[in-house]
């Protein structure tokens, strides 16, 4: 049976870590590191999101600067606002929680802010310094940042490793695509359009699932002793539970467990990790700041 990987303890390890410098940073430079979390509109899932990256941030004692906007805000409005997030020296972190609505250009909106404050690395620079050999982006995207974090503390060895990443979206299955391959993996990309998808799978001794198709991948796809970090995360009927469905990755977990030698749950794996890349980003400019 696979070894399964906590997320849970593990981004409570690293929320403990974010806390201690949090708090030296405060005693000696007597700096609390701020996060603006931008939300517009009120979608449920996106409240619930902020919410939860909020509350995090008080737990751990940084700042959380709540910038609350209405759905029918204008593009200059918007892009005006995060202007001002910019020149405001107690934010070291800004975060436009996505998706926005239909009539406001996402990427416009991402790449306004400031590399040095783009928490979320999803700024096209910090993006193209991660593809570039021999460069370091300010800052890396939560997820894929949090996936290398999982194998790492569990003792699993990436370099030389042969890895298979399932999904190329620019939020998880590319960046993490890069990070394997500075890592010094030998990295495949696995996408809707490739034929035979397990039979590279197979060959894989660390698999990252994030395509958001419910339970992908099967046990039979899997090499025995594969790592395998599953990103999915998809609501299916449930009519046993309360709220009529229950959360699944793009991992058959039950059949993958008996396969895999290392393996994330859904939920309680990777999710968890997100917001606490999130602190450490946000903590890291802090301090990049002080360096400066």
């Amino acid at each position: 049976m696979a070894q399964i990987i906590d997320g849970k303890a593990i981004a409570a390890d690293i929320r403990r870590e974010v806390a201690a410098d949090v708090a030296a940073l405060s005693s000696a430079h007597g700096l609390v590191p701020g996060l603006a979390v931008v939300i517009v509109g009120s979608r449920k899932d996106s409240q619930t999101y902020v919410n939860m990256k909020r509350k995090a941030c008080a737990e751990v004692g940084i700042c959380s600067i709540d910038v609350d906007l209405p759905e029918d805000i204008s593009e200059p409005a918007l892009v005006a606002e995060v202007h001002r997030l910019n020149a405001d020296p107690a934010v070291h972190g800004i975060l436009v929680q996505l998706p926005l609505p239909k009539h406001i250009n996402e990427e416009k909106i991402l790449s306004e802010i400031c590399i040095e404050k783009d928490v979320d690395g999803f700024h096209p620079l910090n993006i193209g310094k991660l593809a570039m050999k021999g460069r370091e982006p300010l800052f890396v995207p939560c997820t894929p940042k949090g996936c290398m974090e999982l194998l790492s503390r569990s003792g699993v060895t990436v370099k030389g490793k042969r890895a298979v990443v399932v999904g190329r979206s620019n939020i998880v299955g590319l960046p993490v695509s890069l990070l394997l391959l500075k890592a010094d993996a030998t990295v495949s990309i696995v996408h809707s359009r490739t034929p035979d998808p397990e039979s590279i799978v197979r060959e894989a001794d660390i698999v990252i699932a994030a395509a958001g198709q419910a339970m992908m991948i099967k046990g039979d796809w899997i090499k025995p002793g594969a790592a395998v970090i599953d990103v999915g995360t998809n609501s299916v009927d449930d009519p046993t539970r309360k709220s009529g469905y229950r959360l699944v990755g793009d991992v058959d977990f039950a059949a993958v467990s008996k396969v895999a030698g290392y393996l994330t749950p859904v939920p309680g794996g990777v999710g968890p990790m997100t917001v606490a890349m999130l602190l450490k980003n946000t903590v890291d400019g802090a301090k990049r700041g002080i360096v400066e």
